[in-house]
This record gives structure tokens, C-alpha cells and sequence, in this order.
């Protein structure tokens, strides 16, 4: 009787085991095709260059293995939190900045200084460049965050109520230059050879009225969008400062990656980045005309002068304390 049991016991064992190596094959497929959830939490907003760059470009050609979920206005996690969650593992992707990798690595506060970025392909070149390895490959070994490509963010111009023309930084003397009320902002300000003045962003229009400020700098959309064309004079293309972010995805997420896979994605990221860089500069150019045909004037001054003296101030400041050594060189002779 026992054997009977017995053996029944190890048929239906049996039975069952192939009843479920069956049911698993017949999933095998379905659970081959799991896609990974990329998750980016990032303050923009949905019609930023940069957010519709990656929703029309980068979403589309990893869709085969990847579902691209980004949370944007920070309703995810708050700015300046993305680079802690991905390393928490709790966030695989963020749009970060030079800014927020400098208060992990002080190495990175480099790339906040005026004048080192020429314009976007310039900018480009600098983050493909050999040099650039060993900085990555820290900000991936502190943080666990790879760093996929550069967004260009768009050059900022000084923006003037007076008629006085600027051709070098001698000629900035006594201009009161609204800056952001950071250390690090007005200390660019002051390099530019202006008096800066702490404005609050929503205050610079009534600043420029009633002549509290000679001017104010910004991205010329910023310009536009916040109608300070309608209380100045000019515009110096003075590009003091290439803004930046940064498309960061978590190592490990990464790392999980086939190598095809990551080639995908590597090529996503940059094609993206392109995309997005492409409109913005488009946006400028356009923009100038739109200033000229306001009434504004609109010109560049001598850029090596401004270059050679803001750059000058930076690297006897404490701010180039932490900079890799002959790092300004070798992006200068890029």
C-alpha cells in the first residue's frame, strides 16, 4: 500500500514538474520580453528642448528593451535630489548639472566657471575628449551615475538699459549687472569687470525700469519669454557662459545592459542631445533677428579679451583650488 502511495506520490511529482517546465516554456518568451522601466525625474517641463528631445528621439529607439518613463516638473523627486535616489537605486535616469556634480565632487566646479565653453559644438567636443575619462569614470565609482552625453542648455548675453558699447571688459566699469545671489554667480559678474547686484529673478524686470540695474544676463529665450527686451537698449553677445546638463543614468542599470543594448542606448542619448541642441540654437539665432527688428542692438564684442581676462580672474581665485591640473589648457586647444 505504502508503494502504491510512493509511487503515485513521484508520478504526480513528475507530472507536475512537466506541467510546469511546460507552463514556463510557454512563458519563456513573454518573460525574455520584459522590458527594463527607465525612470528620469527632472524639473523641466514637458516642452523644454530638452524634454521633448527625449520623449520624440530617445523614448522611440530604446522602446525594444527599455519603456522610457520620465517625471517632469520635479513631481518625481525634488531638484537637486535625482544623482542621491540614483544612488540609492530608487531613480535609473536624470537630467543633472555641473552645478549639483560639484557639491559631490569639487572637481566638476570647472565646468560652472565663464568662458571655458566656446559654443555647443565646442562644449560637445570637450565631453567626447580623452581628457575627460578619468573625471567620469569618478563621478561613476563616487555616485554609481554614468554620464551618457551634454545638453545644451543655450549661451547667456548680457543685457543692457544704457547706450554705452561694450567691446572688452574695461568697458563693463561701473555697470551694475544683475546677478543670481550666489557666491559663485556674482563672483562671474565681477570677472565680467561689472559691479553685480543680487536681483531675485522676478524682481529683474522692475530692477531694469526704474534703473536699480544697467542690465541683466540670461539665455536670449529667458530675454524674451520674461519681456526684458521692452526695458533695455542692447544686447552683447557677450556668450560669458555655455550652459550645460547632463544625461545620467544609474551604473548599475547600465552595466545590466547587453553591449547591444548599451550601444543603443549610448547612440539614443547623444541623437537626443542633438536634437534638442539643434532647436535651441535655432531658437537663438532666430531671436537675434527678433531683438534687431525690436530695436535692440545687438552685437558681439572682442570674445578673446572678455575670455582671456574672466578666465584669468578664475584661475587666481579659490574656485580653481579643486580643478584638475591643466585642465583649462587642454580645453582652450580644443
Amino acid at each position: 500500500m505504502s508503494g502504491r502511495i510512493a509511487r503515485r506520490a513521484v508520478l504526480g511529482a513528475t507530472v507536475g514538474a512537466a506541467a510546469l517546465a511546460a507552463c514556463l516554456a510557454g512563458f519563456g518568451p513573454a518573460l525574455a520580453q520584459d522590458k527594463v522601466t527607465l525612470r528620469l525625474s527632472s524639473p523641466a517641463t514637458p516642452t523644454d528642448q530638452r524634454a521633448v528631445a527625449l520623449t520624440e528621439v530617445f523614448a522611440p529607439a530604446v522602446a525594444e528593451f527599455a519603456t522610457f518613463e520620465p517625471h517632469w516638473n520635479a513631481t518625481l523627486f525634488k531638484q537637486g535630489t535625482e544623482l542621491e535616489a540614483i544612488a540609492r537605486g530608487n531613480l535609473e535616469m536624470s537630467i543633472t548639472s555641473a552645478q549639483e556634480l560639484a557639491s559631490l565632487i569639487p572637481a566638476w566646479s570647472i565646468f560652472t566657471a565663464g568662458y571655458l565653453h566656446r559654443d555647443a559644438e565646442h562644449q560637445k567636443r570637450v565631453f567626447a575628449a580623452d581628457f575627460m575619462t578619468p573625471m567620469k569614470e569618478e563621478v561613476e565609482s563616487t555616485l554609481g551615475v554614468k554620464l551618457l552625453t551634454v545638453m545644451y542648455l543655450g549661451r547667456r548675453q548680457v543685457n543692457l538699459r544704457v547706450d554705452k558699447e561694450i567691446k572688452t571688459p574695461a568697458d563693463m566699469a561701473g555697470i551694475k549687472l544683475r546677478m543670481p545671489n550666489t557666491d559663485a554667480w556674482l563672483f562671474l559678474g565681477s570677472a565680467l569687470g561689472a559691479n553685480p547686484v543680487p536681483v531675485a529673478f522676478t524682481e529683474i524686470y522692475t530692477a531694469l525700469q526704474t534703473g536699480a540695474v544697467d542690465g541683466q544676463d540670461n539665455p536670449l529665450p529667458s530675454v524674451r519669454d520674461s519681456k526684458f527686451h521692452e526695458v533695455t537698449k542692447q544686447i552683447v553677445l557677450t556668450s560669458h557662459l555655455v550652459d550645460l546638463n547632463y544625461l545620467a543614468i544609474s551604473k548599475k542599470v547600465w552595466d545590466a545592459f547587453t553591449p547591444e543594448q548599451q550601444a543603443v542606448v549610448q547612440k539614443a542619448a547623444d541623437d537626443a542631445a542633438e536634437a534638442g541642441r539643434r532647436k535651441q540654437l535655432d531658437l537663438e539665432a532666430e531671436l537675434e533677428q527678433f531683438f534687431k527688428d525690436a530695436g535692440l542692438k545687438v552685437y558681439t564684442p572682442d570674445l578673446e579679451a572678455f575670455r582671456t581676462h574672466v578666465q584669468q580672474k578664475y584661475l587666481e581665485s579659490d574656485l580653481a583650488k579643486d580643478w584638475p591640473e591643466g585642465m583649462v589648457d587642454k580645453i582652450n586647444a580644443l
